[in-house]
């Protein structure tokens, strides 16, 4: 990332959902303002990305979003009353879901892009909700849970969290940091995030087009560097004290969001994984 300016792959990911809108039509993540706020030039930006290589990608994008608000929906009911967005970039769930209104949310960002994403909002003169709280946070300088605290989150209250599209950019160290911390929050917690399986477990067409996407973020200075097999990792989990936790591959994925293919799915890929201590 550059000093001063938002993430390249934050700006990307929001070129993804804006795409989907426009070729999928929202098929499995409906965003009514994915387009909106990346600006004027959003339409022709979206349509850049109509290529067959990318559509796994984009499509990869949509569902660990889908599959975490659906999440935060159940848990709304048992009693969670804080979110929090890591890595939320251009995020739009604080700004147009009416169950937002019922909970305190938290956008946790590099200040940098966070600075960019308010001046998006504005120029696309979208309000700000009551309950969202900025809090920016460099993590080369300040640790979450400080972060946090600062911005008056109350670790005492049940809460949730999503945290996507980041996990593969940060070591393996940072991540279980972050997940330790969620996993100790004494009033309870659930967190979502996707990754990957290691690129030698996939089969060779897979790999190759796994490698040729790892490239084009390589280019943008932001590497892909973290991967996992599920059982591993789910084990790691709950040696951290998760009490559940659902993971969805690529069949499970296919299964849930594009039956037609899951004849097919591969068994290695991208995941989508549920943690929770409640």
């Amino acid at each position: 990332m550059e000093p001063g300016q938002p993430s390249r792959t934050a700006r990307a990911a929001a070129a993804h959902r804006a795409a989907h809108q426009v070729l999928e039509q929202g098929r499995v993540f409906a965003d009514p303002l994915a387009l909106r706020i990346l600006g004027e030039d959003a339409v022709a930006l979206a349509q850049m990305e109509d290529f067959p290589q990318r559509r796994a990608m984009r499509l990869f994008i949509a569902v660990p979003i889908r599959f975490a608000e659906d999440a935060l929906a159940r848990a709304i009911a048992p009693g969670v009353t804080q979110l929090v967005v890591l890595g939320a970039g251009l995020d739009t769930y604080a700004y147009r879901n009416a169950p937002a209104s019922r909970l305190r949310i938290f956008e946790v960002d590099h200040p940098s892009t966070q600075a960019w994403k308010r001046g998006r909002l504005a120029e696309a003169g979208i309000a700000l909700p009551p309950g969202l709280t900025f809090a920016p946070v460099d993590f080369e300088r300040q640790a979450l849970r400080e972060g946090l605290l600062a911005a008056g989150f109350d670790p005492a209250q049940r809460s949730f969290f999503t945290w996507l599209g980041v996990v593969p950019y940060l070591s393996e160290a940072a991540i279980f940091a972050t997940l330790g911390f969620i996993a100790g929050l004494p009033g309870g917690a659930q967190v979502v995030f996707d990754y990957a399986n290691p690129p030698a477990s996939l089969p060779a067409a897979a790999r190759a087009a796994h490698e040729q996407r790892a490239a084009r973020v390589a280019e943008l200075g932001e590497s892909w560097i973290s991967y996992f097999d599920a059982e591993p990792l789910g084990a790691r989990l709950r040696d951290l004290g998760y009490t559940e936790v659902e993971d969805l591959g690529p069949a499970q994925i296919a299964a849930r969001y594009f039956p037609e293919r899951a004849a097919v799915a591969a068994d290695k890929g991208g995941h989508v994984l549920r943690a929770a201590t409640f």
